[in-house]
């Protein structure tokens, strides 16, 4: 296979798990770079991983969106493999998400745990598989697009996709970030079917279910904010212009038959209303034209990623 392989296994206490994902790596793709981010861990993960020949670096900042942000930053490939380092992920499966970005089908490949049902059989955290769902419909529902697997941490992507991804989340809610950039940026996505296993024993998640699953939530609102502002803003508008006519259209009819106001703090909330709903749609032509501008900016920088790509080869 032509061109630079990273794999890339963002790590916090996964001393149990990260040497055997290493050396599955290592196996699977010889000619691959293997890097480890030791985010903090106080198990000795970092040294587990250099034991078993991954190249370990350290990120300070807590969080796997931070860790991932560093990782984009600081590696150098043609080719980007991202894992979680748990143990719940096929190494040899890598061939298969490299495939459609070499061949040119693809930006970015997901690993699909859940089309199979491995996922569901063998993770037993409830309400893990509904907030993926969730995840899953909301963004078929804001972007149009219906993703297979939303929240695994097992995917792949070209140098093009990680050296021009604005990495804003600090935690968790990575996936869901990049995901939504991939579908609001038009790259091309492929849904990778993969075996899930759970995680072995002595191997515990960092993943709060209902705390985690909130700043998912947060994020996919706030991204929806900076993607699709005329959306976002579009809506809010015509929450407030909805209640402005529930609040006022009483007054209006009192005032069409008896030629008088009698609930005067009711029309003003009426009236408030209505101007905060313009308010909001003003804003919503506003920002969708600076995002508009934004998005022919990234347009471009995608571009001279591509061409030093080319002049490197």
């Amino acid at each position: 296979m032509s061109g630079r392989i990273a794999v890339l296994i963002p790590c916090y206490n996964e001393s149990v798990t990260v040497g055997k994902v290493v050396d599955d790596f290592r196996h699977v793709l010889p000619e691959a770079d293997v890097y480890v981010y030791d985010n903090n861990s106080t198990d000795g993960t970092g040294e587990v991983a250099s034991a078993y020949g991954a190249i370990v670096r350290r990120e300070p900042r807590q969080g796997k969106g931070n860790v991932v942000r560093q990782m984009f930053r600081d590696i150098e490939a043609d080719y980007y493999i991202m894992v979680d380092g748990d143990d719940t992920y096929p190494a040899e499966v890598a061939y298969e998400l490299l495939a459609p970005l070499m061949d040119g089908s693809a930006d970015m490949t997901v690993g699909d745990r859940l089309s199979n049902g491995s996922y569901g059989e063998e993770n037993t955290r409830a309400f893990h598989g509904f907030g993926n769902d969730l995840v899953r419909w909301l963004i078929k529902v804001i972007y149009g697009f219906a993703f297979d697997d939303v929240m695994t941490g097992y995917r792949a992507f070209t140098r093009a996709f990680v050296k021009t991804m604005p990495v804003l989340s600090t935690g968790f809610q990575i996936e869901t970030e990049i995901s939504i950039h991939a579908v609001d940026r038009g790259w091309r996505v492929v849904d990778v079917p993969i075996e899930y296993r759970d995680r072995p024993e002595g191997s515990v998640s960092k993943l709060s279910t209902f705390g985690d699953g909130a700043k998912v939530l947060r994020a996919i609102a706030s991204l929806c904010k900076d993607y699709r502002p005329f959306v976002f803003f579009g809506l809010l508008s015509l929450v407030f212009f909805a209640f402005g006519l529930a609040v006022g259209l009483p007054v209006v009819g009192e005032f069409c038959l008896t030629s008088h106001v009698t609930k005067v703090p009711t029309a003003v909330l009426a009236v408030g209303l209505i101007c905060c709903g313009m308010l909001s749609l003003t804003a919503a032509v506003i920002l969708d034209t600076v995002a508009k501008a934004h998005r022919k900016q990234w347009e471009m920088d995608v571009y001279r990623v591509i061409q030093e790509r080319d002049r490197c080869r």
